[in-house]
């Protein structure tokens, strides 16, 4: 029996429990159906057969998640640090634990490849340990002196939150939000993505089967329009962490503002790898077609924009699209596969219609630019590259997040830097030269939350995450995650007495 053979079988043994019994919603310690006992279904884009039923949560369920999630944090918050602290190192040793079942569903319910899933539960346990062991320092603060007076800070968490996130990497990415939340001294209702809905609920049984508390850590399956609206208008929800499309973060803001939920939100990019001719050369392309193509394409962070400096343009673009040719796509349990069938049908649909649309601009098929006829039938598109493009087209400006590279030329820095800034988003950029004070003065003006200069995307979880402009409000990551799931109290204590001003007597 080959590998790929020998995965197939024990994803089909992994998923059984959720074809047989579906996946249900899980408050106050319990799984449960919807309370209305609607479903909907998901389907694998593999093959486009259905995975599982799925508990349809809306209104009354999120009351009900959010009233577990209040009624438990008194008691979650009074924890000391160092409970907490172990409390998420025993999550993190139950994710190891069940890591080959984490990464096989995730595999089969988004179409991510196990060539990057496979370390997807080891991510997310890191997540857990790296938070875990900041919960002692979490309601830590300042001392500030004044003339007469003596000012400290401390931290309290913030109470009840939502977590909503995306369908591209469910697991790492609620991980991601979570496990600051619950170092923080916050209870959780989380609504994940209605396209990939089963490692969320392997995450909240590995939790509580860990040790949590019953309450803490909540889960609603839903649709936006419903479980999501719900979550985001709740009054005893004090704040939402958002990760998807900016369209829907603009919507969750609305929806928030008559309760005055504080948002966090890491949005869409359209993120530039900008290359100079004095770039090493082959370690740019080589981390410009990761970037791209890793993942499917389907990464916030994917450099989607290539915009290479017109005297090596030509060498440089041919280098990207001769790797993208040679990438294998398939099977996302295939281990010689590095891109799969991207998420859904609907998805799929949307990334070949800017395809066709790039064409009807006048861009160039360098590579890919095709639905690819793979195993299963499922969503397989190419990885495509595109050259004559210009920064005013729709390729150019708009997040496809697909496996679609987009070069453009440019003459001068100063050109770059202009392109590179010309767009709505300003999430993550990438910068390749050999010249320090050019990469000095380039990331000064690059407006982008997070920059990467000779290098892809290497996550360091103390440095903070996030976006500006229309790429996302606010920053995961070390104590910024803190700043976020927590209050920040200031108490004033005098040292001296001073002049109080007589009123009325």
């Amino acid at each position: 029996m080959s590998d790929f053979e020998n995965n197939l079988r024990k994803a089909e043994a992994y998923l059984e429990r959720f074809k047989t019994g579906g996946v249900s919603n899980h408050i106050n310690g319990e799984a449960m159906p919807a309370l209305d006992g609607t479903t909907f279904e998901t389907i694998s884009p593999v093959d486009l057969k259905p995975l599982a039923r799925v508990a349809h949560g809306k209104a009354a369920d999120i009351d009900m998640a959010a009233k577990a999630a209040k009624a438990a944090f008194p008691a979650w918050a009074a924890q000391s640090g160092d409970a907490r602290k172990k409390m998420l190192h025993a999550i993190a040793d139950a994710i190891v634990k069940r890591a080959e079942e984490i990464a096989f569903v995730e595999c089969m319910d988004t179409g991510q490849t196990l060539k990057f899933m496979a370390k997807a539960a080891l991510r997310g346990a890191e997540n857990f340990r790296y938070y875990a062991d900041k919960a002692p320092e979490a309601r830590d603060g300042r001392t500030l002196q004044a003339p007469g007076q003596l000012n400290i800070t401390t931290r309290v968490p913030i109470g009840p939150v939502g977590v909503i996130t995306p369908w591209n990497t469910p697991f790492m990415l609620s991980t991601w939000k979570i496990a600051p939340a619950l170092a923080a001294g916050c209870t959780i209702v989380h609504k994940p993505a209605e396209f990939s809905p089963l490692t969320a609920r392997l995450l909240v049984e590995i939790a509580e089967e860990a040790g949590l508390p019953k309450g803490v850590w909540n889960l609603v399956n839903g649709l936006g329009e419903d479980a999501g609206k719900a979550l985001t208008e709740h009054p005893d929800i004090k704040a939402i962490g958002f990760v998807g499309e900016s369209r829907t973060g603009s919507m969750i803001m609305r929806q928030g503002a008559d309760t005055l939920k504080r948002v966090h939100f890491e949005l869409g990019g359209k993120n530039p790898v900008i290359v100079f001719a004095d770039a090493d050369l082959e370690r740019a392309a080589d981390a410009a077609v990761f970037m791209i193509y890793s993942l499917n394409g389907e990464r916030c962070t994917s450099s989607s924009r290539l915009l290479v400096e017109a005297s090596i343009h030509d060498t440089f673009v041919a280098m990207v699209a001769e790797k993208a040719k040679r990438i294998h796509v398939g099977h996302p349990l295939d281990p010689k596969t590095v891109v799969g069938p991207l998420i859904h049908p609907v998805h799929e649909t949307k990334v070949l219609s800017y395809i066709e649309l790039a064409r009807s601009e006048g861009a160039t098929v360098a590579a890919g630019g095709t639905k690819v006829e793979g195993p299963g039938g499922g969503c397989y598109v190419a990885p495509t590259l595109f050259t004559g493009a210009r920064n005013d087209m729709r390729i150019a400006q708009e997040e496809i997040f697909g496996p679609v590279l987009t070069a453009i030329p440019f003459e001068t820095e100063a050109e770059a830097l202009s392109i590179a800034n010309d767009t709505q988003y300003g999430l993550a950029g990438y910068l390749w030269t050999s010249d320090v004070t050019r990469a000095l003065r380039f990331t000064e003006g690059l407006a982008a939350g997070m920059i990467w200069v000779n290098s892809e995307n290497v996550r360091h979880l103390p440095a903070p995450f996030g976006g500006v402009k229309n790429s996302g409000i606010g920053r995961d990551g070390g104590d910024w995650s803190f700043d976020f799931y927590m209050e920040t109290k200031n108490i004033a204590f005098a040292t001296a007495a001073h002049n109080i001003q007589k009123l009325g007597g």
